[in-house]
């Protein structure tokens, strides 16, 4: 076997037990929110409803931990306040004033013509609770009933449904004399405006901290659970990005209630937390220059997820008014509207997409990608674009790593003639190679650099194709209607020929029956290998008969996306190689090593005369 073939088997091989090792048994450490509870802090209660008054502590002490958990109230059936705008359709329950039913209008759960729209929150007493609620820890003055909580009934105020250009204000009268109102608008988008104002018509002074709540009952229904994919808390604190996973939830620190769990922060500028799925993300989002507490929490007793911010606390002379906004987004992680949220103002909102450790690669081949589809509309085509002007870009490499490779099979006579002499002195052996590589200024190395340079890009773009919402449900053309899924044709019914359905993706027979995207990736690799001849050792030489075959198996359950990328440039990569090595002098014999591939291997003399 030359030293080229082997190269490029050690470097292919290991490269991917590299790969899968590292992203399999050491997955990125996440950075947790820790607590430095500052001046500002807010001490609030552990529960809205079961808590006495004498067990809440002050609101002004400072050095509390989280806002109230979310109480168990069913509200499904709850009096409500409907949202409708052009995106998104859902309603307000009046019991808490959550913003607990919201369907987006433009997405649905599969491609079929009577498939629901997708919904990201749910009322408590539906099958998945999750939902966004507000209220205030009572301070000073106050006790757990004069202040708004999860099951307080809240009336309307003014407006009768929530739109674009209609919000709505709801309003709650205390015990205490105080007047709490709740005005909540909306953009064109997903962005919520939520403004909190307290009214002290009493004859004191009082305190109360304003807050809001993510809560989500349970984990994920389609929780994918995929070492590629950060599912779980999201959030920026002073510029600084953490993320902590739902399954890593329930091993963060215990707080000072029993049996919950949270991880604090206090956030001295700009900052944001919120729960990201796989295409959707729901995000908290307090007044971007001004101080706060933030907070991933978890109730083992109830199994609530939840994430927090809890303003500053306000103090309130009789006949004082004082309000606070904060927004909530809630929707797609659509690219360019959540940078557009960034221009706005929300200081590293793109952030919130799962760029993984290769964002230095994986934001400028997603920009590039999204581009391209800006000019051609079709996100299949868009993926060969991109490739074309990826391998553009590497092309000098290439270049010298292909002119390499051609002086090595020019040098093959000579090389095997050193061996001949060398004989069983390998030292020799070696001393003589590397004198003839220098004299002829060749690297026998230098022809695995596009292959090592390929992987991260190789991943990058896969983690592009899995991540971002843009590929979901995008289509190519004919059957392949969702790039960011397995290829849906297959040998099965001989890709749609046959009167029978495919077997569903994801199961054992669509895997064992392929599609004809991963078979052309068989091929193409099969048809690369063959610009060299095989290598003469038996073993070697069925692992490279074998190697396009086993990946064409691994890589056919990938999202069909990343396999058109890989099928271009595996045609590109033959096609630069067969033309600079034939423009060195060496042409390789593709046909001729395809036909010696066939050939049987010829019987021993001693074989041939024992029969």
């Amino acid at each position: 076997m030359d030293d080229q073939n082997k190269n490029l088997l050690i470097a292919t091989g290991l490269s991917f037990v590299v790969i899968l090792v590292w992203f399999l048994l050491f997955p990125p450490p996440e950075e947790q929110l820790q607590d430095q509870a500052g001046p500002n802090a807010v001490e609030t209660v552990e529960g809205d409803t079961a808590t006495t008054p004498s067990a809440a502590p002050s609101a002004t002490t400072g050095g509390g931990d989280t806002a109230a958990a979310p109480a168990q109230a069913e509200t499904v059936d709850a009096p409500r306040v409907a949202i409708d705008t052009d995106r998104l359709g859902g309603s307000i329950s009046l019991t808490g004033g959550r913003i607990d039913e919201l369907i987006l209008k433009d997405y649905t759960v599969t491609l079929d013509e009577d498939s629901p729209n997708v919904q990201i929150l749910e009322p408590v007493g539906g099958g998945n609770p999750y939902y966004a609620l507000y209220g205030w820890a009572p301070g000073s003055g106050l006790g757990l009933d004069d202040v708004p909580g999860a099951n307080t009934a809240w009336e309307l105020e003014s407006g009768d449904s929530l739109s674009v250009d209609s919000p709505v204000t709801l309003r709650w009268d205390s015990p205490a004399g105080l007047v709490f109102r709740r005005t909540i608008s909306i953009d064109e988008d997903f962005m919520f405006s939520v403004t909190q104002s307290v009214e002290n018509a009493g004859e004191g002074t009082v305190s109360a901290a304003p807050y809001g709540i993510i809560a989500r009952h349970g984990e994920p229904a389609d929780l994918k659970n995929f070492f590629v994919l950060h599912e779980g808390v999201v959030a920026i604190a002073d510029g600084k990005l953490s993320e902590i996973g739902y399954s890593d939830m329930p091993d963060m620190d215990v707080n000072q209630s029993e049996g919950a769990r949270a991880e604090v922060t206090q956030v001295t500028e700009n900052g944001w937390i919120g729960f990201t799925d796989h295409y959707w993300m729901t995000t908290l989002i307090p007044q971007q220059g001004a101080p706060f507490k933030q907070a991933a929490k978890y109730d083992e007793r109830r199994d609530i997820y939840q994430t927090e911010a809890v303003l500053p606390t306000m103090t309130l002379a009789p006949g004082e008014t004082q309000e606070v906004t904060t927004q909530l987004f809630a929707g797609a992680k659509e690219y360019e509207t959540i940078r557009d949220y960034e221009d706005a103002g929300v200081v590293r909102f793109i952030d919130s997409i799962d760029w993984g450790w290769f964002f230095f690669l994986t934001k400028p081949i997603f920009w590039m990608l999204h581009q391209i589809h800006l000019l051609i509309g079709n996100m299949g085509w868009s993926i060969i674009g991109l490739t074309l002007i990826i391998k553009a870009i590497l092309f000098p490499l290439a270049y010298k790593s292909y002119v390499s490779m051609a002086k090595m099979k020019e040098l093959q006579p000579e090389m095997e003639k050193l061996k001949e002499k060398a004989g069983d002195d390998r030292q020799k052996l070696q001393q003589e190679m590397m004198a003839l590589y220098k004299k002829e200024k060749v690297n026998p190395a230098s022809g695995c650099l596009p292959i090592l340079l390929q992987i991260p890009i190789f991943f990058s773009l896969y983690k592009v194709i899995f991540v971002a919402f843009e590929l979901r449900h995008a289509p190519w053309f004919g059957p392949f209607q969702d790039l960011s899924t397995p290829d849906p044709t297959s040998l099965f019914n001989l890709f749609g020929l046959l009167p029978w359905a495919a077997p569903a993706p994801g199961t054992t027979l669509a895997l064992v029956f392929i599609g004809i995207l991963p078979l052309l990736l068989g091929i193409s690799m099969w048809l690369q290998q063959k610009l060299n001849p095989a290598p003469a050792d038996p073993t070697q030489k069925m692992i490279f008969a074998w190697m396009p075959w086993v990946f064409m198996f691994m890589l056919g359950g990938f999202a069909s996306g990343l396999v058109v990328y890989w099928i271009t440039n595996n045609t590109i990569t033959f096609t630069q190689q067969y033309l600079i090595m034939r423009s060195q002098g060496y042409k390789p014999d593709v046909f001729g090593n395809i036909v010696s591939g066939f050939k049987r291997k010829p019987k021993a003399d001693g074989d041939a005369k024992g029969k």
